[in-house]
């Protein structure tokens, strides 16, 4: 038990309930029953239908598209328990939303990650649970205590398990060389990473591969795969580059716009990823495999409600 002795209790909006259940039966406590619906306007009604009184409160919620109506719904989730006497708030956000936007590229762009920071702070969030951050400083945008899990371990041991030969670890970009090389430290591999250029939004130019990747089955590592047009072309190059197989894996599977046809028709032959944002029946394409986060959050979560150590989850 925690220190306080009060109750733990899970929550879950809208953003992926199927996540928030597992996460749920993991921890051995059932999930809270709360309502997320809209009025008939289109503004968001809670209805928490237990009490929350003193008790250590965790809401599971991806802030994945749509990321306005998942936003919402986490800050009113938080206002609504902070009003009803909660104990502690710790919004759980398996996928942080807007954490691209994390630095002022050009001239008069916004910085909405630290704004999105902002908001579930002044909601009444106490703590954050989060896994990958697009950007790790990130971490300094809450001015509240934020425990930061990882999802390369949890994919490296999938690929641990396959008993591939000569493997490659390969960044697709120069952004993504720390994640590379921690997956590549767990498999015991080599790296190299794809030098692209990026001329716009959404938009990416494969320049050359730094490293060998001649005859080596090679595994792409990326925290999110968005448009997938960046893994898709890192993997048609690593084939032009003589690659033997091509798999990919990333935490995150936003997989908006032409995602999954360019996925289909790459020479990716297996996509890893995992269940923190919720991927619906109709994008489950058979080179897609997912790995479910539930087993981490709910040892982080009971972690935090005794009070010990998340990071040790990684040792």
């Amino acid at each position: 038990m925690n220190t306080s002795g009060s109750e733990i209790k899970i929550f879950s909006g809208n953003a992926n309930s199927s996540l928030a259940k597992e996460i749920a039966r993991n921890t051995g406590v059932p999930l809270g029953n709360a309502e997320v619906t809209t009025f008939s306007d289109g503004e968001i009604a809670v209805n928490i239908n237990e009490t929350v009184r003193g008790a250590d409160v965790f809401v599971v919620q991806p802030t994945s598209p749509p990321v306005n109506d998942h936003l919402m719904e986490l800050l009113i989730l938080i206002d609504a328990f902070k009003r009803a006497s909660a104990g502690r708030i710790t919004a759980v956000l398996p996928y942080y939303g807007y954490a691209r936007q994390d630095r002022k590229a050009k001239a008069r762009d916004p910085i909405t990650a630290k704004l999105v920071a902002d908001l579930i702070t002044t909601a009444g969030a106490d703590r954050v649970l989060a896994m990958d951050l697009h950007a790790s400083q990130i971490q300094g945008y809450f001015n509240i205590p934020l425990d930061h899990l990882l999802g390369v371990p949890i994919l490296a041991n999938y690929f641990k398990g396959k008993g591939l030969q000569d493997i490659v670890v390969v960044s697709p970009d120069l952004g993504s060389v720390t994640r590379a090389r921690n997956f590549a430290n767990h498999l015991d591999a080599p790296i190299a990473i794809i030098d692209k250029r990026r001329p716009k939004a959404n938009v990416s130019e494969i320049m050359n591969i730094i490293g060998e990747v001649d005859g080596k089955t090679v595994i792409l590592v990326d925290d999110l795969i968005d448009t997938a047009g960046t893994i898709t072309q890192a993997a048609n190059a690593l084939k032009d580059f003589g690659a033997k197989a091509v798999y990919a894996c990333c935490t995150h599977p936003v997989l908006s716009g032409p995602a999954l046809e360019r996925i289909q028709d790459s020479a990716i032959e297996e996509l890893i990823i995992t269940n923190t944002i919720a991927l619906p029946e109709e994008k489950m394409i058979d080179k897609i495999q997912v790995i479910s986060v539930a087993p981490v959050f709910a040892e982080a979560i009971t972690r935090i409600y005794k009070n010990i150590s998340v990071s040790k989850i990684f040792d």
